[in-house]
């Protein structure tokens, strides 16, 4: 297929297409993890809902965080969180599933979403709905040649993540067959893990980026 199906709100242009899962972060960590992320180049962050009192953290993070990069929910599964994510900040809406009703609400407040998506029907049933990207999850199971099988059917120009079971040591697999994007959790982050490891392990996932996506 030529051209993507038009999407809501498009993906943003970002250097690197790394979205860091902070499930289970307090809101009092939030300014040091959330900072050092942002210092080693992350520009996409994501705070899942069955997270302690997310909201406030995720608007903590939009406050700290500068323009063009992404603060946002991930594990949005009701239509009413989509409201609320965007009055505090949030502009990056993250779904283990295709909820066409929630996909709708985030594209009139104008959302990047990235829905997770695990088959050709649902993935092209995100991208009718105006899904910004797809999230391929769990990874691990599908593997990179699962998801090269889909990607091969996908729309030229799609953008195709990679998380679950994700760490850096896979980018150049992934890489190799259209994968475009990943989001890092429990590889990068952890409750209880410091923010300066955090950042640590954040700096070699961005090494691990830039040797599998060279400029």
């Amino acid at each position: 297929m030529s051209s993507p199906l038009t999407s809501s709100t498009p993906w943003p242009r970002l250097k690197r297409n790394l979205v860091a899962i902070l499930r289970g972060i307090k809101p009092d960590e939030v300014e040091p993890i959330v900072g050092g992320l942002i210092e080693a180049g992350f520009e996409a962050i994501e705070i899942p809902l069955n997270s302690p009192d997310p909201f406030r953290s995720i608007e903590t993070a939009a406050r700290l965080a500068p323009d063009g990069v992404l603060i946002g929910a991930g594990t949005v599964v009701d239509t009413g969180d989509v409201t609320r994510l965007a009055d505090v900040g949030g502009r990056l809406l993250v779904s283990p599933n295709v909820d066409t009703g929630i996909l709708a609400e985030a594209g009139r407040r104008s959302l990047v979403t990235m829905p997770g998506v695990f088959t050709p029907t649902e993935a092209f049933t995100a991208l009718k709905a105006g899904a910004s990207a797809l999230k391929f999850f769990p990874a691990s199971v599908l593997g990179s040649k699962g998801i090269g099988a889909v990607v091969a059917v996908l729309p030229k120009g799609t953008i195709v993540g990679a998380v679950g079971g994700v760490s850096e040591s896979d980018f150049s697999d992934y890489a190799s067959v259209g994968v475009t994007a990943f989001g890092l959790g429990s590889s990068l982050y952890k409750p209880g893990l410091s923010a300066g490891e955090v950042k640590r392990r954040a700096e070699a996932a961005v090494t691990g980026w830039d040797a599998a996506y060279p400029s």
